[in-house]
């Protein structure tokens, strides 16, 4: 029985230690449905219980759609699409569980015909509508609905991502947003700019989107953009300090998808980024970074936003900076034995780890990536340079006994030593178990480049060149790629 209670309490104690490293990957919900109609339906429930007005536009009509953002915004108001003739079932499934009493109409007829709006009504539901001639008319029209302020948005009607970047900021601010397109100024915003005494302008998109001749035309105007779309996202984030903790994404082609996001972001005063479909793009990494972003909602299926995707937003390695050293090179060969120089080891395994992490939505950046050499003082200035949130110095033991075999993981403690110490902890069994070889431990040593490195730093000494045994597994590159997975693995497990 006294056995039995032991074993108890150690399966008890176990099941804490684990459970809080299984909770702690970044939390990921994806927000889909089967059409562009039933995803913007889900996430209106996501936003409202009950939604007494509605803002519906037509199906492709996101030049419209995303000017009534903010506007929407104001009469606490989901933006939902439908087909032109026919309401949309999904649609009229979605007012119904809404409990949806008015519907504001954006667009012309060419969008969503009267027909439409008859079916509306055929439900109990009273119809009014905003529509421009051009996209540019309506968008004027849109914002004389709005509350009076003396700031709007200005963006190209065509570049529809640059939009939904900002306009979670215009709906949090009360901003209109205006249209315009890269040729020049549209003469109905220039009137509504002058005629509503517009004080202050911000232009989303480079010069390319809005002209630098539309722009010294507007008044007192701000430039925010980006070399790209993922780029322009984290800018507006980062300049206007958008609430990240819970952090909307959706594909940037996408822009179906982008505004039905971009009205619940807008609902919730949430910051608003990109991705493509297949992985998360370096500028959308950044932001995440710098601004240590831990929870998402990722807007549409897995058509637009791949499950790589998701896996690299829940991972806690995401948007880190990893800095990786792989040691010795060139005319310094480092430990030489059964046919092994550990220059190559080191490299051929840091490249590997080096795209393992890159897979997992690390930002990674190596001192050497050929037969090169630096000397150390050189290696710690680079990690350095590149801010690094850790550095990981990649090597293989050498013994001039030959039974001398094993892993083992050095850190020091002359910089961020408990956290050295925690990323040396977290690495170390992951060799070990992905190599099979004898688990040396984790020991101080005052290596050069970890002893001069400022963030947590480790040395890893995956195995002996000198040992038949561990000269072996460092020949193997099926080895090599398990061991750079469990390094890996290590990484993502110190950033939990």
């Amino acid at each position: 029985m006294r056995a039995f209670i032991k074993m108890l309490f150690i399966s008890i104690v176990a099941l804490f230690v684990f459970i809080p490293s299984a909770l702690a990957d970044n939390s990921v919900t994806r927000v889909d449905g089967k059409t562009r109609y039933s995803t913007a339906v889900n996430a209106a429930k996501k936003g409202w219980t009950t939604a007494n007005t509605v803002v519906l536009v037509g199906k492709t009509a996101y030049a419209d759609a995303l000017s009534s953002v903010p506007f929407a915004k104001q009469k606490d108001a989901p933006v939902l699409y439908t087909n032109k003739d026919n309401l949309s079932p999904e649609t009229k499934s979605g007012l119904k569980s809404l409990k949806t009493k008015k519907v504001i109409i954006i667009g012309g007829q060419s969008n969503i015909s009267n027909k439409v709006a008859n079916q509306l009504k055929s439900m109990g539901i009273s119809v009014s509508r905003i529509a421009g001639k051009t996209r540019y008319d309506t968008a004027t029209l849109i914002a004389k609905q709005m509350k009076i302020t003396n700031v709007a948005i200005v963006a190209n009607g065509f570049a529809y991502a640059d939009t939904v970047a900002i306009s979670p900021y215009a709906a949090k601010m009360g901003y209109p947003i205006l249209l315009t397109n890269s040729k020049g100024l549209q003469s109905v915003t220039a009137s509504y700019l002058k005629n509503r005494g517009i004080k202050q302008t911000i232009v989303i998109g480079g010069e390319s989107r809005v002209n630098k001749a539309t722009f010294n035309k507007l008044p007192s105007p701000t430039r925010v953009g980006g070399a790209t779309r993922y780029d322009t996202a984290a800018n507006v984030v980062r300049k206007y300090n958008m609430s990240t903790n819970n952090t909307f994404i959706s594909n940037g082609f996408a822009y179906a998808d982008s505004v039905s996001g971009a009205s619940l972001a807008a609902k919730q005063g949430k910051a608003f980024i990109f991705t493509n479909d297949k992985s998360l793009p370096t500028p959308t990494r950044k932001i995440i970074g710098e601004k240590k972003i831990t929870r998402f909602s990722a807007i549409g299926g897995t058509t637009v936003i791949s499950s790589n995707v998701l896996s690299q937003l829940k991972n806690p390695v995401v948007g880190k900076k990893v800095f990786i050293d792989p040691g010795h090179g060139a005319h310094d060969a480092g430990a030489i034995g059964y046919g092994l120089l550990e220059k190559n080891v080191n490299l051929d395994v840091s490249k590997r780890l080096n795209s393992k992490l890159i897979n997992a939505g690390a930002l990674t950046s190596l001192s050497r990536t050929k037969d090169t050499y630096d000397t150390l003082e050189q290696r710690v200035i680079k990690g350095a340079n590149a801010k690094a949130d850790i550095f990981i110095s990649v090597h293989a033991n050498s013994n001039d006994n030959s039974s001398a075999n094993g892993t083992e993981t050095y850190y020091d403690k002359t910089y961020a030593a408990t956290n050295s110490l925690k990323l040396a902890q977290n690495i170390q069994p992951k060799m070990v178990s992905a190599l099979g070889t004898r688990d040396r431990g984790v020991k101080i040593a005052g290596f050069y480049v970890i002893k001069k490195s400022k963030m947590p730093s480790v040395l890893l000494e995956t195995g002996f060149v000198s040992s038949p045994v561990d000269s072996n597994i460092l020949k193997s590159a099926t080895y090599k790629d398990r061991l750079a997975s469990g390094i890996a693995s290590g990484v993502s497990g110190y950033f939990k």
